[in-house]
């Protein structure tokens, strides 16, 4: 049976001016217990209220030809989630943005008294300089990158990571970063789980040989 995407999973979740929000993007293929536990690290060490996971209708930099529907991977984000404070959310799809850039400005201009922070894995930082329009992302609002094991050293010396080298803050101001003025980044270290969407799929495709 083919999933539905739930009217209310299109709108913008429920916030309130002053709130600290993660946005945390990406294709959640499949959504795994490191998307929780990055997040929980990011609500913990930045003091949030909330982090949103971006369910994208479809990655801009990769071959979406194979991509579960958005409803299907809505449904798994909200069982693996299971945290009143993290919450999937398919909103890229209501606003109808394809680009992280332009989803961040929109959600900026129409919750101008939410502090948002993006979230990414360091294996996303290293690839950031390929992201559109990147520095305006960078521009927008304060970057935390969630450490993962073996993957820091090539993100830090990744084009993107250079050139915002002089606005990276020591990870001890972290329950400061979402006050902080734009551009503003650090690495968040702790997160243990080495699990990944793509390793979770090969696996998968390995299974059903």
């Amino acid at each position: 049976m083919t999933l539905d995407v739930r009217p209310a999973d299109l709108r913008i979740p429920p916030s309130a001016p002053g709130m600290r929000i993660g946005l945390y993007g990406g294709s959640f293929n499949p959504p795994h217990a490191a998307h929780r536990a990055a997040s929980l690290l990011a609500l913990k060490k930045l003091r949030l209220d909330r982090v949103w996971w971006l369910v994208t209708p479809g990655n801009p930099l990769k071959d979406n030809g194979h991509l579960p529907p958005l409803a299907t991977r809505l449904a798994l984000a909200r069982q693996v989630a299971d945290h009143p404070a993290l919450v999937p959310t398919g909103l890229e799809a209501g606003l109808g943005t394809r680009y992280s850039r332009d989803t961040v400005a929109e959600l900026i201009r129409r919750r101008p008294g939410v502090r948002f922070v993006w979230l990414m894995g360091a294996d996303n930082l290293a690839s950031f300089h390929r992201w559109q329009r990147w520095r305006d992302i960078a521009d927008l609002l304060p970057i935390a990158v969630i450490d993962r094991a073996g993957l820091s050293l090539n993100a830090t010396a990744a084009p993107a990571a250079q050139a915002l080298a002089r606005w990276r803050l020591d990870e001890r101001l972290a329950p400061q970063l979402a006050d902080a003025t734009a551009p503003a980044w650090m690495f968040l270290h702790g997160l243990k789980s080495p699990l990944s969407s793509t390793a979770l799929r090969s696996r998968a495709a390995r299974d059903e040989v």
